[in-house]
């Protein structure tokens, strides 16, 4: 699509896009520079340098100061002083005072620890919306949560749609919604990208803009690959499954929204705004000529369960029965590798810790087997393309790249869309395995 003549869109700017005044006056910059964006999330304020806290997490320690019983005046003058600061820098004439003795007020008689963090974005969106000559709308009254804390997608769609139909321009602060009995609800911490989504889905935008401090979505870890490359296009499924494998940028739940509604998600430089950054589209005929792959990542931090019985295959149902035990403890799979008399199951190693002898007792019990063993330490990583399945030899390279690096390759898995090639390694062998994949694959 023509990014530049969109009829609407919506823009979400990250905390350190709001970082402080000079950071605003870019973000308003970018703003009215487009007439189409004319609905905005903003984060809480983030770092302005290395050794800065962000807004939140001083709202959390006030959260945890208050809940041990002691005196939060030093560190909830420090939130109050980051907002001073940002207003003062950008030479409004606006009084904080009354929301800032209200949440505090709020925090010491128990309002609750989603309270509290939510109050960065609110405030900040309060700040943003006065600038901008926007409405503020507050999303506690239409992001909504069911009774278990699971995200009401259709409710709050259609709170938020009959709601915006009122404002030509609003901000809508992220990260938060609110519980059927009113009290506040956060999503995971990066939750803003979620809101974003959700109010672009309301108002069937054109686009949503996703700005923070990076041009875009690379094709691997800065930390581990040396300069890589940029992404210009990756599908929704790419990028869900980069995401999922510790991919950095975008919060992965926050694709479902806008991918259910097919809207397109451009992630953009704050500090940058003239680069082009990644577009995000439900699909394309794109492709990269020079590159196969479209990413590579990975995590550590894995465990693998070795499951042997002679005659497995035979026996009806025992996949199902080692899984419901893994249910039972509420941990959820990663993999699944398998042979004939053999079964793998990868799991988090965080998740297990503190159930693995009675998840295993379990196993035991349940389905029998020969031998029973775990192995901590794997690490996995991802290689994503949808240019893959028009490709041969590409398992056979990502192979061939781990074995020059003299990397023992523990477990392979590749989807039956061929999408991506999944591999299990030494968590000790996971960044020179994720480089060596790289080079392979990507010329300059």
């Amino acid at each position: 699509m023509d990014i530049q003549n969109a009829n609407l869109k919506v823009v979400k700017f990250g905390g350190s896009s709001l970082a402080d005044a000079e950071h605003f006056k870019m973000v308003a910059d970018i703003i009215h520079a487009d007439p189409a964006r004319c609905y905005v999330v903003p984060s809480a304020p983030g770092k302005r340098f290395s050794a800065d806290t962000k807004v939140t997490d001083m709202l959390y320690e006030c959260y945890n100061v208050a809940a041990s019983g002691g005196d939060i005046d030093e560190v909830f003058g420090k939130v109050c002083e980051r907002y001073n600061l940002i207003i003062d820098g950008l030479g409004m004439d606006y009084d904080l005072t009354e929301e800032f003795n209200h949440i505090k007020w709020a925090i010491l008689h128990h309002a609750g620890r989603d309270y509290a963090a939510s109050r960065g974005e609110y405030l900040n969106g309060l700040v943003l919306a006065k600038y901008l000559g926007f409405d503020f709308i507050d999303p506690a009254h239409y992001v909504r949560f069911f009774d278990n804390g699971v995200f009401d997608a259709e409710t709050s769609n259609t709170l938020l749609a009959e709601e915006l139909k009122n404002h030509r321009t609003g901000v809508v602060p992220g990260f938060y919604g609110s519980m059927p009995n009113g009290t506040i609800r956060t999503f995971s911490r990066g939750g803003s990208d979620i809101t974003g989504s959700v109010v672009a889905r309301a108002v069937c935008a054109d686009l949503y803009e996703n700005w923070t401090d990076v041009s875009g979505f690379l094709m691997a870890d800065p930390r581990i690959v040396e300069d890589p490359k940029p992404i210009k296009f990756i599908t929704y499924r790419e990028l869900r499954e980069l995401s999922y494998m510790g991919a950095g940028v975008l919060h992965e739940d926050a694709i479902f929204p806008v991918r259910y509604a097919g809207i397109p998600i451009n992630i953009r430089n704050t500090n940058r705004p003239k680069d082009e950054g990644t577009m995000i589209v439900p699909h394309t005929d794109v492709y990269d000529t020079e590159n196969i792959i479209t990413g590579v990542a990975g995590k550590k931090g894995f465990t693998i369960i070795n499951i042997e019985k002679a005659m497995m295959n035979a026996e009806t149902g025992f996949g199902r029965k080692v899984l419901e035990v893994i249910e039972h403890e509420n941990i959820s799979f990663e993999h699944l590798p398998s042979g004939i008399d053999t079964m793998c199951v990868i799991l988090s190693t965080a998740e297990i810790d503190s159930c693995r002898e009675r998840l295993i007792s379990r196993i035991q019990a349940t389905v029998e087997p020969d031998s029973i063993t775990t192995e901590d330490g794997l690490a996995l990583i991802a290689v994503v393309g949808r240019a893959m399945v028009k490709s041969k030899g590409t398992a056979v390279r990502v192979f061939k790249a781990a074995a020059n690096a003299g990397v023992n390759i523990r477990m392979i898995d590749q989807g039956s869309s061929e999408l991506n090639i999944i591999i299990g390694v030494d968590a000790s062998d996971f960044e020179k395995t994720l480089q060596a994949i790289y080079a392979e694959f990507v010329r300059w």
